[in-house]
Parts: C-alpha cells; structure tokens; sequence
C-alpha cells in the first residue's frame, strides 16, 4: 500500500521526480514543445525544428490563359506583371476533391496538437502536448496496480503514445508531400523530387521526375485527391516525343521525358507580362546523357492505376491518351537484332540510373516492361487499327514470362544445376542455353541463398549472369505477376531468412551485395557517389516501402510489410526524410542524400494507406491471366522443336 500511495503521488505531482518536466507549453514555429528537465541544458533536435521552421516554401503560382507549343517546350501566358507574380505570396488553388480553398489550407497546415515531439539526441523523448493529455486520461482510467508495481495501464499508456507519434508522422510526411506540390495554370501537376529549404544546391531534384511521381500519385490516389494525377498524366503526354528523328541527340518517337520543369519567363514584346514554360528532360542533361526506358512503363501503370481508384475512365479513353499508349508500346516492340523477348536497354536507364553494371536485360526494366504491357492491354480500346499491336502485345507476353521464369530464376535447385552445367553446347536441346561458366557463382551466393526461398537474378547474357538481387525487380515481378505463385511466396520467403542483409536498421536494400574492391572500380568506372554500401550500390532506399507493401498484401502476408514500415518509423522523420541510407546495416544517412525527399516520405504514405486498408491494393496489382498461365504451362512441357511451331501458329 506504501508503494502505491507513494507511485500516485509521483504520478499526480505531489512529490519530487527524478527526471521533472516542465510543462510550459511554447508554440514556436507551430511546433508545440515541451522542456524536460533530463535535458534541459540541450536544445531539442535540429532534426524536428528544420522540419516544421522551414515545412512551407513560397511557390509562385501564376495564373496562365492559354499555352502552346513552341519547339518541344509548353508555354502558358500570364496577365500577371512580372513584378507582382514575383512578389505575391502564394494562394491555394480550389481544391482537388471540390472543397473551398479555406478546407485545403486546414487539411494542409495540421493542428498543434497534432505535431510531431521533439526528440532530443540523447533519445530520451519528451512527450508532446498529446502524449501528456493521453498520459492524464490513463492515469484516471481503471487506476490501480498490478502485482509487480507498474500501473495497470501500463500496456494502454505505450500503445496510445505509439499511436500519437504514428500519426504525427504521417501528419509530417503529408506536409512535406503537399509543400513539394508543384503548380501550372493554377492547377497541380507533379511534385518535386526534393524540397529541403536549407540546401542552396538543388542539382536537378527542384524537378517533376516521373519515376519519382508514381508514389506520390498514388498517395494522392488513394487519399481519394485525383487532379493532380490527372494533370500530371495529361500534361506528361503533351511532352511526349511525336516526331521521329535522325539526330542522334533527339529523342525517339513515343519516349517520356525523364523529368520536367515549370519555368516562369519573359514575354516576348511586354516587359511586364511572363509566361510559364514545360520544359522537358529526355536525358539531354542527365548525368550520362541516357534516356529514360522506364518513365513510359511507369506512365502507363500510373494511368491504369488512376482509372481503377478515380472510375474516371474519360482519360484514359481520350483520343490523344490512346495514341500515347499505342506509341510507347510500338518503340519498345520495335523489331532490332536482339533475339530475346526481354528489352535491351543501356546502363542508367531505370531507377539506377548511373552505371552499375545493369546494362543488357536488367530485372526491373523486364519487370515493369510487363506490368506496362497488361496494362496497356486492358485499356487499348478495341478497333482495327490497334489488331496488330494487340497480337504483338500478347506474343511478347507469352515469350517474356517463359523467358524471366525459367531462365532469371535461381534457387538452391537451380544454383546446384548451375554449378554441374556442361559448356560449349550446341543444339536446340541444350541445358546450358546461354553458356554460363560455373565458375561464374560468386562466393558470397553459396552461403546467401537459404535452404528454402529464390529470387529473379539481375541480368541474363550470353556467358554471363548477374547473381545480385535486385530489390525493384523482384518486387514488381510479384505485383505484376511476372513471376508465378510460388515463385513469388519464394522471394518474399527470401526476404524473411535474409532480413539482416537486405533490411537491417532500414528498409530497402536496393541492391545486394554492393560492389566492392577492383569490381568496383572496373564496373562503376570507380563512382565515387556509388561507393560500397552507398546510393546505388547497396544503399537502403525508403521508397521501396510501397513496392514491398503492396507484394505482401497481394501474397496476404502483410505482417513483413508492418514490420519494415515500423522499423523505418524508428528514424525516418527524424533524420529528416533522407533520399537513402548507408553502410551494410543502413546506421547512416546517406553521404550525398537529399533531405526531406518527396518519395521517401510519399512511399512510407503509401504504405501506411495499404496497410490500413488492403483491399485498395488490388488497384495496383496485376493479376495473373489464366490463358498466359495454360500457354506458359505447354511451353514447359513441350520441346524447343514443338514451341518453334506453336509460336508461328500465334503469329498468324
């Protein structure tokens, strides 16, 4: 009884704490904040202050009548003078769900009390406003203790302060979402790929990326905010490349630019008038000059993605949309000297877009490739002049997922098949069909791979097999039901017994292993932004949160996503939304990563809103076609002879 009246009076404040809390609540910044006596001599993270000190930007957003174009570049005039459109302040837009422009500030600028607590360096957190209201309910809530002195509430008092400090970051992941917004005729149209207010070098992240959009866009999507994913589809279109050129510095017919940017410039003959201009990047002025091959199958996933969330199936039915879609498929159908079904792309041109060693058939490109073609497929309105590309579409199909499933497969089977492979065999009966060497199996494979679970190698040549696992690839192989049933269960099996090396301290390993020594040095050209560890080259990048999420609930195995999302809440807010982290055990942020990068905080978004309700995940998946499934069965089971004839039997 002593020890409990003693307990309630430390509880209620009659007697002195080891550790006293002085609850003189300050708003600075609109960030409420509580002084600890633990720490009172040190100042409350850099981390939380930068976030909401410097959490809006001025954007100018100028009111533009009509645009057109003029050499690849959209323009939009403005009535606004020039010094007025430079000096107002920015005004939000109507909303994109119909709500007044007054309900969108509200929804954008969070309650106080919604804020995120402060956590000091030494990791000793001192309860926001919220967690203390909750901590005072508790305490007259069934009070009472339980036989080992620890109030019975024990359990209530860590789950509500868990729940608080979730949804305080998910309030700061919005913010920072909505504050990358980037405006064009007074209308939403992307976000940009960075916005951290305290970096003078912005390099090329102040631009709309299109591969960095998709979480973004689906966030919106699934947040029921459809605009500016319409926007951003339309006016990505108009940026496409129509006409076909000889200049080998042009790009080709149907490509999507990498990434866009609104610029705001004078108007020809007014000195006062501006105009906002589109301007395109096809890879003109990426690093290593290489366009783009994935931002076309992203673009088409996204539009399939907004017709099932929206309903809105007008856009996709546009005349100029059709023709979009069609012009994407014919490039990447294009005949040329390659003999397999997987496209052949250079180094640079996906998601890992500086070399790495990935140029030929890399995973992710074969896997998005794919998932662009069913969705293309289910939307191609039916008509004669869409036939050809139609039956070409489904041949490739068939050809692709034979090919990635039988010969980009590996597991501990397939690896002991591999190191008991005869070289120099010529036939249609081959096994070895493409001339690996064993020698080619890495030492680092022979004690990865786990006695139970594979996964889809990186890249497949002749005479030679990328054996690194490429986390994209992988994960939208299940998506897109690229990779069968079972094989699908096997990565995510994989991922489970390899948790320490792929996941660590922060999901996702984008690559593993990192490339290390004189491999690194002749592969990456010695790269010093891809050192071990680092970036591309085996970083840990949290947008892969939302590509993980959405193969865990399709596979209903939800909880390996649950448990990467609440790894990742352990740091990502207060270390400032990093573009990726580094070292084996991603300890660090990364040496040359962005802060408060968009689709860091927009795939844990993602998420978070699958994870709370799974069943918008079918919006995004691919399910398996029976028909290819029947056809892939018989190519298995027939000869190289026999699936010669079949498919000249297809073809016609």
């Amino acid at each position: 009884m002593a020890t409990s009246e003693a307990v309630r009076q430390l509880l209620s404040g009659a007697l002195p704490r080891l550790g006293w809390f002085d609850l003189s609540l300050s708003n600075v910044n609109g960030f409420i904040s509580v002084q600890s006596g633990i720490n009172n001599t040190r100042k409350r993270s850099s981390v939380c202050a930068q976030v909401h000190k410097h959490s809006r930007i001025s954007q100018d957003r100028r009111r533009i009548c009509a645009f057109q174009a003029k050499n690849g570049v959209f323009h939009g005039k403005n009535d606004v003078s020039r010094l007025n459109s430079m000096s107002c302040k920015c005004q939000k837009a109507e909303s994109l769900t119909g709500a007044t422009a007054e309900d969108q500030h509200r929804d954008l600028l969070v309650d106080d009390s919604d804020k995120a607590t402060s956590i000091p360096p030494n990791g000793i957190t001192s309860p926001g406003i919220n967690e203390f209201e909750v901590d005072q309910q508790l305490k007259h809530e069934k009070g009472g203790f339980g036989s080992n002195g620890k109030p019975a509430t024990a359990g209530k008092h860590k789950e509500s302060r868990q729940k608080v400090r979730t949804n305080s970051i998910e309030d700061e992941a919005w913010k920072l979402l909505k504050n990358s917004m980037v405006y064009y005729c007074n209308n939403p149209i992307g976000t940009i790929a960075a916005n951290n207010p305290s970096s003078t070098s912005t390099l090329n992240y102040d631009q709309v990326f299109i591969r960095d959009f998709i979480p973004s866009g689906i966030a919106f999507l699934l947040k029921g905010e459809y605009d500016i994913v319409r926007n951003f589809i339309l006016h990505t279109l108009q940026l496409q490349s129509w006409e076909k050129t000889m200049d080998c510095y042009s790009p080709g017919q149907g490509l999507m630019p990498a990434s866009f940017k609104v610029r705001t410039v004078p108007l020809d003959g007014d000195d006062f008038a501006t105009e906002d201009v589109l301007d395109p990047d096809f890879g003109e002025a990426a690093i290593g000059r290489v366009a783009p091959v994935d931002s076309g199958l992203w673009w088409i996933i996204l539009l399939r993605a907004y017709g099932k969330c929206s309903g809105d199936l007008s856009v996709q039915e546009r005349v100029d949309v059709q023709t979009g879609i069609k012009m994407i498929l014919k490039l990447c159908l294009a005949d040329g000297f390659d003999m397999f079904p997987t496209l052949l792309v250079t180094d640079g041109s996906c998601m890992i877009d500086r070399r790495m060693g990935i140029h030929g058939h890399p995973l992710e490109i074969q896997a998005l490739f794919y998932s662009a073609l069913l969705c293309a497929r289910e939307m191609l309105a039916p008509e004669d002049a869409s036939a050809d590309l139609t039956r070409a579409l489904n041949n490739r199909l068939v050809a692709l997922s034979f090919h990635i499933r039988e010969y980009y497969w590996i597991d501990m089977r397939k690896l002991n098949e591999i190191y008991r492979y005869k070289t120099e065999e010529y036939s249609y009966d081959a096994v070895n069909k493409f001339n690996i060497y064993p020698d080619q199996i890495p030492s680092w494979l022979v004690g990865f791979m786990p006695s139970t679970g594979g996964y889809l190698i990186g890249n497949l040549q002749p005479a030679h097999m990328d054996f690194r696992f490429f986390s994209l690839g992988n994960l939208w192989s299940i998506v897109s039901s690229l990779a069968t049933l079972d094989q699908s269960h096997a990565i995510l099996d994989l991922i489970e017994a390899k948790w320490d090396e792929l996941v660590a301290d922060m999901p996702f390993k984008i690559c593993y292993p990192a490339l290390e020594g004189q491999e690194w040095q002749i592969i990456t050209g010695s790269d010093p932004k891809n050192t071990p560890w680092s970036y591309h080259n085996g970083g840990s990048w949290p947008t892969l949160l939302w590509q993980l999420t959405v193969a865990c609930i399709k596979l209903n195995r939800p909880d390996i996503a649950a448990k990467a999302v609440e790894l990742a809440e352990k740091r990502i807010s207060l270390d400032n939304w990093p573009e990726y982290y580094d070292t084996k055990r991603a300890r660090f942020i990364g040496k040359q990563a962005q802060l408060f990068q968009t689709w860091s905080a927009a795939g844990y978004l993602v998420a978070k809103l699958l994870l709370a309700n799974p069943s918008a995940a079918k919006n995004l998946v691919n399910e398996e076609d029976s028909e290819l499934a029947n056809i892939f069965s018989c190519m298995i089971s027939s000869s190289p002879r026999r699936k010669r004839g079949w498919k000249k039997q297809i073809l016609v």
